[in-house]
């Protein structure tokens, strides 16, 4: 009896030394900024790993396709994926915009008919699905018009262009891998810098 006495004193005196000295301590710490939490969950959402990049399997085989398109596109003055992919876009916002972009590649293009027509296409556009897959957590952040609007833009100049769009879309792969491996690695490549043809 003494001794469940004795424990029942020290539960209590320590109840009363927590309610006394540590709430008023946790009652009166400063609380992180707001969405402090949420700003580097999403920044760390919207990375990928460089080996991803690297793996020179199906870099070889986004480059080969690249290539064959580009051998029937005649059309040297339009280009999709370039620079103005990113007008008005901040750039933690860019591998949101790439994560899109991707997206609708895959999609309407990579995923339709064309797919029959040129080797490696399904390969590719599993490794595109897969990277997009691991940005499935990547938000914008701020406001989004500006990247809607880029994006119907494109989406709007592969549809004036017809079949054409599609057989540029995947001339533009090797673009499209190179300028995704910048916006969301933390060591970028110096690609996207091919010039027109």
């Amino acid at each position: 009896m003494a001794c469940l006495q004795t424990l029942t004193k020290s539960f209590t005196g320590w109840v009363v030394f927590c309610c006394c000295c540590c709430l008023p301590l946790l009652l009166t710490s400063p609380l992180p900024p707001k969405g402090a939490g949420l700003a580097s969950t999403t920044h760390h959402a919207c990375k990928l790993r460089k080996m991803n990049f690297q793996q020179p399997y199906i870099r070889n085989r986004t480059y080969t396709v690249a290539k064959m398109a580009r051998a029937s596109d005649h059309d040297t003055d339009n280009r999709l994926i370039g620079q103005q992919i990113f007008v008005n876009v901040k750039e933690n916002n860019r591998c949101y915009m790439m994560k899109r972009i991707v997206e609708i590649v895959v999609e309407d293009v990579l995923l339709t008919e064309v797919k029959d027509q040129y080797p490696y296409v399904e390969e590719v556009a599993q490794f595109l699905a897969s990277l997009t897959s691991e940005l499935s957590r990547c938000k914008f952040s701020g406001h989004r018009e500006n990247i809607e609007k880029n994006l119907e833009e494109m989406k709007n100049k592969m549809k004036q262009l017809g079949e054409n769009g599609k057989n540029k879309a995947i001339g533009e792969l090797d673009l499209l891998f190179d300028y995704m491996e910048n916006a969301c690695t933390d060591a970028p490549k110096k690609g996207g810098n091919r010039k027109k043809n």
